[in-house]
């Protein structure tokens, strides 16, 4: 990134510039423990708007719990402007899967289960915004929002405005090394966080993040496939694949257009 201080200020006057036009006076973010909601709460924090940084974990990893309050603690002793509230929700977790039926498919069951999480979060995030008058800031970045479809539908995709969307892995990496945020979570591998192991974004996406974006640049232009090595056409394969099959949470919601002659 060459001008990571021209982007870091143009995201946090944009940020303003929306919370002032849609009267709102402030913003919340679900703090993960990773970089892209270090990342976007730190921007929240330097517009000096009121900043809520909620936590909320479900049956969460402790070093993912470690990250996320250390680096609550990092921002709230540099911005008078932030508050932070843990809330667990695993009572609220079990709750919901002790009412549910027996599922034949284990597979789907549990993937269902890992968005479950994502969408309860989205819903507590909305209470604490309406309680405050304040606006849900995303954290997808570029690869994941409009690449390869890597969130959840209604559950972290469930937002007001997402102030890094347009930036790369790469680029929120370069510019949370040029804010300082803290290094344990910036050599943190990224992670979603949804399941009970430690499986990484990599292992879920097949492919890194630096391949991804290469693959994303890549995709629909005329390349010569015959001067790409065996790792550039699996990337390629691998990022068709995401970006066909979640065209469904990347796209408008369709609307069915009644004729006219019909009503």
């Amino acid at each position: 990134m060459e001008s990571p201080e021209k982007v870091s200020d143009y995201i946090i006057q944009w940020l303003i510039d929306y919370a002032e036009k849609s009267k709102m006076t402030g913003f919340i973010i679900g703090i993960s423990g990773g970089i892209d909601s270090a990342l976007t709460s730190t921007l929240c924090a330097m517009t000096k708007k009121a900043v809520l940084c909620l936590e909320m974990p479900i049956k969460q990893k402790e070093d993912q719990l470690i990250r996320s309050s250390n680096h609550i603690e990092w921002l709230e002793s540099k911005f008078e402007n932030v508050n932070s509230i843990r809330l667990n929700l695993d009572f609220v977790f079990d709750s919901f899967c002790s009412i549910l039926p027996e599922s034949k498919n284990q597979e789907a069951h549990e993937l269902s289960l890992a968005n479950t999480r994502a969408r309860l979060r989205m819903s507590s995030l909305y209470y604490f915004a309406a309680l405050n008058n304040y606006l849900v800031a995303g954290t997808g970045n570029k690869v994941e929002d409009f690449g390869v479809g890597f969130y959840t539908k209604y559950g972290d995709g469930g937002v007001d405005l997402s102030p890094i969307a347009d930036l790369t892995k790469t680029q929120v990496f370069d510019l949370a090394s040029h804010l300082s945020i803290i290094d344990i979570i910036q050599k943190a591998p990224p992670t979603d966080g949804l399941w009970n192991d430690q499986r990484t974004d990599e292992d879920q996406l097949g492919a890194t993040y630096s391949e991804l974006e290469w693959a994303m640049n890549a995709y629909g232009k005329n390349l010569n496939h015959s001067a790409l090595n065996s790792r550039q056409k699996q990337v390629l394969e691998i990022f068709k694949q995401h970006f066909i099959k979640n065209q469904h949470k990347m796209q408008p919601i369709p609307v069915c257009k009644i004729p006219i002659a019909f009503i």
